[in-house]
């Protein structure tokens, strides 16, 4: 990839150039192709119903509310003209069915308690892209003042589009507040305006050409809006963070004296290969989503996998052309102050090898205490009530939470909250449907059920059936509608229990909202374990390619889980319990959307991997080198101590670009993703880790012998410098002596030094690796005999 890139290193830029152009220009389209709902599981038994509903009745419940504000009352002559106009415009329009308003029906349900205000009800059928269109057309054509009438659209299907409409804003807003921070805070990272700039531009392109294959991605299968926002905001993070560690290791190669095609080329041969397999890391976790039926969530998996790849393609292809067209200019327009240039402490004296030494002479007490403190922070989440997401999600300004709320405050009785039970391949008498009836008007909490036979309440009849009850009976089908005497939405969601517990002759399905939340949440609680499983069995098998061992993976997995605790705990005390509600601006529900603790989990801990990756590969590169697995972990933790705190800092900043967004389950994004980071770069890795692999020890690089082998033939190593390197075996199981290793770095290019080698450059490096080699190697005899004489003199004085 080098060798081309070095080569067609223009041709690469322009390549990628007019990708990012077309796949930009398809991508700003995407919003048109996307929907905004996604939160219902399409096998359940609440869809099959609304299936039957659609295909034997033409009808669906209803998901269209128009709020009919009058001057003086509804019965006006003149308003009642101006309502009846509105119904009969409703009723001319393709896809909407079921049309009923107070003024056609006289109900008073439908009419407010002042009398000045009415409704008008309908269902608009179709895909969700067509009930989109449709109710868009409505709102555009009927809202505002209507004559003597004053209108405003809302129902489900304006919840759904004003979603859509909404989530458009808050990305232009997420963005409009990331790319100025992040650009601040690569200046203090990088110190210098060309090599800031190149972090961002990366994020640039990827996530165009992320926005254009989701449009195509959008043209096979149907995509929600939520996909559009990881696309985004992960894709700037992502991006950012894995160019920010090619470009610091080039300027550090360049520092070191080599020449910037060299400096590109080892570049890639480390951080490179670090970056593919962080990306790896991400992709493996956010794929965990597609197992979940939910299309919202599974939206989410579709957008990390592509969002992960593409960083990682446009960081190691694009990025290394521009560095490759700098060369040395990368440090122009230098400011004079910056963090990762300034001086490096001695080796054993910086603030990480000083910390992590420090929880190592303690590292029981220390990391019982840490993990205590996170597990008490993650408690709240233990009362957690999960629902889905009503109008109260979105600002007060919109249209479908202002209807929702007018109907609740200044009408009776509504019909929102309806309920149906249907009765596909029936052949029901009067009678039977009529037993059924009062028995599910029974209940608690039914206010009334009407179906062909009449409308009851209370176990009897309280009206005989009229013209609109025909519409409960087709030929092979029936139906009954269960009004709810109650709004909340845990007792709807036990009525829904209820009803299905009902022992009627043949099959009955219960659907409508209620029902469709309480079958999401059995989705995903269904889907969880198979989903858990996929996840951490890739991510061990991973983690091992990487180490080696069979220890450090399940290690980095349970601390990475670990660090996610205090994260859930804040969603539920914040979000469900409403604390900060007034300062970071959302009305508190009682509960927490199902859906965001699974995509948060996904993102966090592939988050939590990733970082794991940088960790991890450079302690197994410090203990290859020295041998002791102290010295590693102290060592590694000090070298890769400052780029990852730049990394994690600049991410959680992309991430607080979801704080902008006027939808509450989006803000918790841009609570717990960099919450996650933050626990994860902070306490995990400055105590949890080192802790741990101390009390661990040796057993931290235990693998079987068969396992050893096949990491040799097919593990993945950053720097590709142990593949020839004896292996330690440090428990002693396999009966073979541990090889002591001075350098293997030096040793393999060394090596590599005595072959014949016609690439001049190449045989410098070896000979400069030798060099070291050497030097490492007289270092290391000199060190010997310096504690040989230490300890004969020591035993000399114990004599005397």
């Amino acid at each position: 990839m080098f060798e081309f890139t070095k080569r067609r290193g223009r041709w690469v830029l322009g390549v990628f150039a007019v990708l990012a152009l077309v796949l930009g220009a398809l991508g700003a389209t995407l919003f048109d192709r996307v929907e905004g709902g996604g939160y219902t599981d399409s096998g359940s038994e609440s869809s099959r119903a609304l299936d039957v509903l659609r295909d034997e009745f033409g009808q669906g419940p209803p998901n269209l509310v128009l709020l009919v504000e009058t001057e003086d009352s509804v019965d006006d002559p003149e308003s009642t003209a101006a309502a009846t106009a509105l119904v009969a415009n409703l009723q001319e329009r393709a896809g909407i069915t079921d049309v009923l308003s107070y003024w056609t029906t006289h109900q008073p349900a439908l009419r407010s308690l002042d009398n000045k205000q009415g409704l008008i009800v309908a269902t608009v059928l179709g895909s969700e892209r067509e009930i989109d269109e449709r109710v868009a057309a409505v709102a555009d054509d009927l809202a505002g003042t209507q004559g003597e009438l004053r209108v405003r659209v809302g129902g489900f299907a304006m919840l759904m589009h004003e979603t859509v409409e909404q989530s458009k804003t808050d990305i232009v807003k997420g963005e409009a507040i990331a790319f100025p921070l992040t650009l601040l805070a690569l200046l203090f990272v990088f110190g210098g305006l060309v090599a800031a700039s190149l972090p961002l531009l990366v994020a640039v392109v990827t996530v165009l050409m992320t926005m254009g294959t989701l449009w195509l991605l959008a043209v096979f299968t149907p995509l929600a809006v939520t996909a559009t926002n990881v696309a985004t905001l992960l894709g700037l993070g992502l991006a950012i963070d894995y160019s920010l560690l090619i470009v610091n290791r080039y300027r550090d190669e360049l520092t070191e004296g080599r020449a910037p095609a060299d400096a590109v080329r080892a570049t890639l041969r480390t951080a490179g290969r670090t970056v593919a397999f962080s990306a790896l890391t991400v992709a493996v976790a956010l794929a965990g989503l597609v197992f979940f039926p939910l299309l919202a969530i599974r939206s989410m998996g579709y957008a990390g996998v592509i969002v992960a790849g593409l960083a990682a393609l446009v960081s190691l292809t694009v990025l290394p052309a521009i560095l490759l067209l700098l060369g040395t200019n990368i440090d122009r327009g230098q400011l004079g102050w910056w963090f990762l240039r300034a001086p490096r402490p001695a080796p054993g004296e910086g603030a990480w090898h000083k910390l992590a030494t420090a929880v190592m002479g303690k590292p029981i007490p220390i990391g019982l205490a840490v993990a205590a403190v996170l597990l008490l922070l993650g408690t709240p989440f233990l009362g957690v009530k999960l629902g889905f997401p009503d109008e109260r999600v979105l600002p007060p300004s919109m249209n479908s939470r202002q209807v929702a709320e007018t109907v609740q405050r200044d009408f009776g009785d509504s019909d929102q909250d309806t309920l149906v039970a249907v009765l596909p391949d029936s052949a029901y008498s009067a009678e039977g449907l009529d037993a059924i009836a009062r028995t599910m008007s029974d209940l608690d909490n039914v206010r009334r059920v009407d179906t062909a036979t009449g409308s009851y309440a209370q176990g009897g009849r309280l009206a005989e059936p009229t013209a609109l009850n025909a519409r409960f009976r087709a030929e092979r089908a029936a139906y009954l509608s269960i009004v709810p005497s109650t709004g909340d939405s845990h007792e709807l969601g036990t009525l829904v229990e209820q009803l299905r517990a009902q022992e009627v002759p043949s099959e009955i399905l219960i659907g409508g909202v209620a029902a469709a939340n309480v079958d999401s949440v059995n989705a995903i609680e269904d889907a969880l374990p198979w989903a858990l499983a996929f996840v951490v069995i890739l991510m061990l098998i991973v983690l091992f390619l990487l180490t080696g061992s069979v220890v450090l993976p399940v290690l980095a997995v349970v601390l990475s889980a670990l660090s996610l605790t205090a994260t859930f705990g804040a969603l539920v005390w914040i979000f469900q319990d409403g604390h900060l509600s007034g300062v970071l601006g959302f009305t508190v529900t009682g509960d927490l959307s199902a859906t965001v603790p699974v995509m948060l989990f996904a993102a966090a801990f592939g988050l939590a991997m990733d970082y794991q990756v940088f960790l991890l590969s450079r302690i197994r590169e410090e203990y290859d080198r020295t041998g002791k697995n102290e010295a590693a972990v102290a060592l590694g933790l000090e070298r890769i101590g400052r780029i990852v705190t730049a990394a994690a800092i600049l991410i959680s900043l992309v991430f607080l670009g979801f704080l902008a967004s006027d939808i509450t389950f989006m803000k918790a994004f841009g609570i717990g993703l960099p919450l996650a980071v933050i626990v994860d770069a902070t306490l995990v890795r400055g105590f949890l880790l080192p802790a741990a692999m101390k009390v661990l020890g040796e057993a931290n690089w235990y693998a079987p012998d068969f396992l050893r082998r096949l990491h040799d033939r097919w593990g993945l190593d950053e720097g590709g410098a142990r593949a020839n390197l004896p292996v330690r075996d440090p428990l002693g199981v396999t009966g073979k002596p541990t090889v002591e290793v001075i350098d293997p770095l030096a040793r393999a290019e060394a090596e590599r030094a005595a072959a014949k080698v016609d690439d001049p450059l190449a045989r410098v490096e070896a000979e400069r690796a030798a060099a070291k080699g050497e030097e490492s190697s007289a270092h290391t005899e000199q060190s010997r005999r310096v504690a040989t004489k230490g300890d004969e003199a020591l035993a000399g004085a114990r004599e005397d």
